[in-house]
């Protein structure tokens, strides 16, 4: 099975297809995955039962002591990170002290990083916790996923852990006023004998639907890169991106998309 984890809580910088260069702050254990989600593409692999007690999750005083540490090696490169990006080993939003993980990031962003933004790559599922929703809302890449436009596709793609539903996630999404970026990958495959496709007419346009509700100030698409835990899924083309991110922006919203 393909699984990548980060084994360390400050990871790269990477170069981001989205967000350029690219500090990983991973907020989960370093030995699993740890998600709210079971998504079939995921370049971590299947999301993972973490057995008897609590996972280990870093302190807020350990992160902000290796990021520190980390961006002051950087400086002495000269190396500018473009993002501070909240991802890692599954959801950033399940570790119980996000709220202040993220004031404290932000304040040694502002102290030694002014001109480099904050971002997190979240899937929405905890959004209806408290104090989550208004964390996010005071970075600056706020990207959020949403990957399907009907509940079946939502359950055969994402196979959520608790329990949700595409309904409730586009609810909340929509509290956030516009102030968020949709990220969604498109794919072809099949689990269980059931085959899937989110780029079908239908289904694009249902997810076109959700799209005008949440009202983001853009939407960036995408396919897989990497190996994925379920095997045989396909690459959606760049020009089928192009033509789904063409009809976003015929709605007024921005749209962007990466091969």
């Amino acid at each position: 099975m393909s699984r990548i984890h980060f084994h360390e809580t400050i990871f790269g910088p990477v170069h981001s297809r989205r967000l350029g260069i690219s500090l990983g702050i991973n907020l989960l254990p370093t030995n699993l995955k740890f998600c709210t989600f079971n998504c079939v593409y995921c370049e971590c692999g299947w999301t993972e039962a973490t057995g008897p007690g609590d996972p280990a999750f870093p302190s807020p005083e350990l992160i902000f002591s290796l990021l520190e540490k980390r961006i002051q090696e950087l400086k002495t490169e000269g190396i500018t990170p473009h993002s501070l990006t909240l991802a890692g080993n599954g959801e950033p939003t399940t570790h119980p002290e996000f709220p202040a993980i993220v004031d404290g990031i932000i304040a040694i962003r502002n102290e030694l990083l002014p001109r480099t933004r904050i971002s997190v790559l979240s899937n929405a599922s905890m959004l209806r916790v408290p104090g989550i929703m208004e964390a996010l809302k005071k970075l600056d890449n706020n990207i959020q996923k949403l990957d399907a436009g009907t509940e079946e596709m939502f359950r055969l793609i994402n196979q959520s852990k608790i329990k949700t539903s595409l309904r409730e996630i586009v609810d909340n999404l929509k509290k956030f006023e516009g102030k968020v970026t949709i990220q969604t990958l498109f794919i072809r495959g099949s689990i269980d004998g059931i085959t899937f496709d989110n780029t079908t007419e239908e289904e694009v346009a249902a997810w076109l639907t959700f799209i005008r509700e949440i009202n983001p100030k853009r939407v960036m698409l995408y396919s897989i890169e990497r190996k994925t835990p379920l095997p045989g899924l396909l690459k959606v083309s760049k020009s089928e991106l192009a033509r789904i991110a063409a009809q976003v922006e015929k709605t007024g919203i921005c749209a962007e998309f990466f091969d």
